[in-house]
């Protein structure tokens, strides 16, 4: 049994396996094979020596005047020749190993082992990516499943990117490194399952927090994101220390931090806006890159009016009204978008006030179409 015992201190090294919990496998599974020969196992115990692999099998029987049952009782007599000590009612471990018993320890060590190696990988799998859920891994694309994409995580298991997390505009060659947010880690009888996404919005958020220190340690806060994957998200942070700006940290100088963030997302567009805890500036903010000139809410209601510039009303709510959606989804208000011409005609307002948005020459040529490309 020596050479049980190398072999067992060689999975160890190589497998991170603890040599005592196969050990301990083995001795369990040894009990389960002594019922076969002895009727029940309730009353045995198997014991391996750490040091030689050498196995005994003792089973505790109790002394009584006349034994009605051999498996589990000794007579008063026996037990005496034993100890002069024992007496009726002592528990005594009798040892009982088989003779052939190095045989079926063989066989059960070597059953024991392959299994508790494959119940062994498959935890430290659950455990290495359950530490990872709700976060960004990378993924390296192997091939497609139908309509789902197979993808490697760490190089240690591949996982599925199904159609329903797959951006519709985004396709894959094998070998493609892509970056996935795992949404949900379970745990099945064929191993650990890792649910993968490229959707969504949390991929966003984790992606800043890799890419952004001052996301990363606190000093900067995403308050709320809101996307259409492939397309365009929308997130507004907050700065925790009046000295960070936190869009411009989010930005990076020459844009290099979100660029980086954009790259990973195929050129997916993102707006970084300033989060406030008035509704009326936050939502101000989100409607952003237009021009608002009023913003009315009604906080119980969890709605606003806004009233843009004439020319700039297509740029707020944007191509197939993505823009409006976006802010709506960030702010979590239901917002109705009017031009200053509409908003005198619906409610009589006047924006006299507003002289700041008088002159837009600069604007004259503006485009939807282009902005949006």
């Amino acid at each position: 049994m020596t050479e049980l015992m190398i072999a067992l201190e060689q999975i160890e090294k190589e497998k991170g396996i603890a040599k005592e919990i196969i050990i301990e496998a083995i001795e369990k599974s040894l009990i389960d094979a002594c019922k076969k020969d002895f009727g029940k196992s309730d009353n045995v115990t198997v014991n391996m020596d750490r040091e030689t692999g050498a196995i005994e099998v003792f089973a505790a029987k109790t002394v009584v005047e006349e034994v009605t049952d051999e498996a589990t009782e000794l007579s008063i007599e026996k037990a005496l020749m034993i100890s002069k000590k024992h007496k009726v009612g002592d528990i005594v471990n009798i040892e009982i190993t088989p003779k052939n018993f190095g045989r079926i320890a063989a066989q059960q060590a070597r059953s024991v082992i392959v299994q508790t190696i494959k119940e062994e990988e498959k935890k430290a799998l659950y455990d290495h990516f359950y530490c990872k859920e709700k976060d960004v891994v990378t993924g390296v694309v192997q091939r497609y499943v139908g309509k789902n994409i197979s993808v490697s995580l760490d190089d240690k298991m591949d996982a599925l990117l199904m159609e329903n997390e797959q951006v519709k505009s985004e396709h894959y060659r094998p070998t493609d490194r892509i970056k996935l947010y795992i949404v949900e880690v379970k745990e099945t009888n064929k191993g650990p399952k890792v649910i993968v996404s490229r959707t969504h919005p949390e991929l966003v958020k984790r992606l800043f927090e890799k890419e952004v220190t001052e996301v990363a340690d606190g000093t900067v806060e995403i308050k709320s994101i809101s996307r259409e994957a492939g397309s365009r998200s929308k997130i507004a942070v907050w700065s925790n220390d009046p000295n960070v700006d936190p869009v411009g940290a989010c930005v990076g100088m020459n844009g290099n931090r979100v660029n980086t963030i954009v790259d990973d997302l195929k050129g997916e567009k993102i707006d970084i806006i300033t989060w406030s805890e008035d509704p009326a500036i936050f939502i101000e903010n989100a409607l952003s890159p237009s021009k608002v000139v009023d913003v009315r809410v009604d906080v119980e209601e969890k709605s606003a009016q806004v009233v843009v510039p004439d020319y700039q009303l297509s740029l707020a709510i944007g191509k197939e009204g993505q823009n409006a959606r976006l802010a709506a989804r960030l702010t979590g208000y239901k917002i109705d978008i009017k031009s200053e011409s509409q908003a005198r005609e619906a409610y009589g307002y006047e924006y006299d006030d507003y002289d700041e948005y008088d002159d837009y020459d600069e604007y004259d040529d503006y485009d939807e179409e282009n902005y949006e490309e």
